[in-house]
């Protein structure tokens, strides 16, 4: 039912498949986790088909190892009229040791469509329920600020490349 669920946890082990020459997850992988996490608590909260308009921020802040425990959670910390600002956290547990850590996180923006190949359509407001939501909306709206700004600086660059190519 849209509007309600506003959060997504995917659980699995990391498998040999996952890792590089290192031993460690390709960050390919990581990102493609935190794609379907994203993509799928877009869906969940406002019932449409989603596209990915935009990740923001990713960091890379621990390797995750094959055997590792993965939690890849996705939560809504901002709504526009069709688009869903999500956090996601990728963590890695060690399951002999029950360590925890966080490896990966970054924002994402979904927007809601009307069809596959469709318009943007409206998806249901979230407000924030405490401080700690507050201040991820708040994030997310100077990501978003941020995000128009270096969108003008890229339109007045091609702008000057069109008039002066070299």
């Amino acid at each position: 039912m849209p509007g309600h669920q506003h959060e997504v946890s995917f659980r699995f082990l990391a498998q040999p498949t996952d890792v590089n020459f290192g031993g460690k997850v390709h960050g390919g992988m990581a990102m493609k986790w935190i794609d379907q996490a994203g993509y799928a608590c877009a869906v969940a909260w406002s019932g449409a088909y989603c596209v990915t308009a935009s990740v923001s921020g990713i960091q890379f802040v621990a390797p995750i190892l094959i055997g590792d425990l993965v939690t890849v959670r996705a939560r809504l910390i901002h709504t526009g009229t069709s688009s869903m600002h999500m956090a996601v956290d990728v963590l890695a547990s060690d399951l002999r040791k029950g360590e925890q850590r966080l490896a990966t996180s970054c924002v994402m923006v979904f927007v809601a469509l009307d069809a596959p190949d469709g318009k943007p359509t409206p998806v249901p407001r979230w407000e924030p329920r405490d401080e700690g939501e507050r201040k991820l909306q708040a994030h997310a709206r100077r990501l978003q600020q941020l995000s128009r700004e270096m969108e003008q600086l890229v339109d007045t660059r091609a702008d000057e490349n069109r008039r002066d190519p070299g």
